[in-house]
């Protein structure tokens, strides 16, 4: 066997094991993006049924629940009240409309029957709804106050994953952190939407 042969197949081999290496490493950071993407998907699921919660929770205390221990028990014994509002319009002899609304309160539901149900979430399980996925047992941040806006003091509340599994959502000591609500504002939106 020449030089050259050698060298070609030294050379063609070479290029194999780079082309594999280079396909590996991408099909890897592909995998991982994928895996992050499942777990973040887990997260929000379990961000939106703990916003959900927290929106009866106020709904029936007139503040949020600021630790797991008492939302669950809400979630475990709390009803949540159907209320039917009726509006009646009457016109006034000099043209103007006199509007009368009244609320009639028509029975209750338990929150663990209408919020959780097997139907809108089949696989619910109450002892791990503060766990946060693929964290290995973390459990969410709770945070709950009031601040006052217009002379007006109105609930907050911020739900967050306390140690990201996304390097991106770690910059900046967890500033991009998966959460719902806001320590600042009195939204129910998450900063995924």
């Amino acid at each position: 066997m020449t030089l050259s042969k050698i060298l070609s197949v030294v050379f063609l081999l070479g290029a194999l094991g780079l082309g594999y290496m280079l396909y590996k490493g991408v099909d890897d950071v592909m995998q991982e993006e994928k895996r992050i993407a499942a777990i973040e998907s887990r997260i929000i699921e379990k961000l939106q049924m703990l916003r959900d919660a927290q929106v009866a929770y106020i709904a029936a205390n007139g503040e949020y629940a600021d630790n797991w221990a008492d939302l669950k028990s809400y979630i475990q014994e709390g009803q949540i009240w159907i209320v039917e509002r009726k509006e009646t319009t009457k016109l006034l002899e000099y043209g103007k409309e006199e509007t009368t609304v009244t609320f009639d309160t028509l029975g209750s539901v338990y929150v663990m029957d209408s919020l959780f149900n097997e139907r809108r979430h089949p696989n619910f399980n109450l002892d791990n709804l503060h766990i946060v996925p693929g964290s290995g047992g973390a459990e969410f941040e709770f945070f709950s106050d009031k601040i006052e806006r217009s002379g007006r003091e109105i609930g907050v509340f911020e739900i967050r994953d306390p140690a990201p599994i996304n390097p991106k959502r770690r910059e900046n000591n967890n500033e991009k952190a998966l959460r719902v609500g806001s320590r600042t504002d009195s939204s129910t939106s998450g900063n995924w939407e």
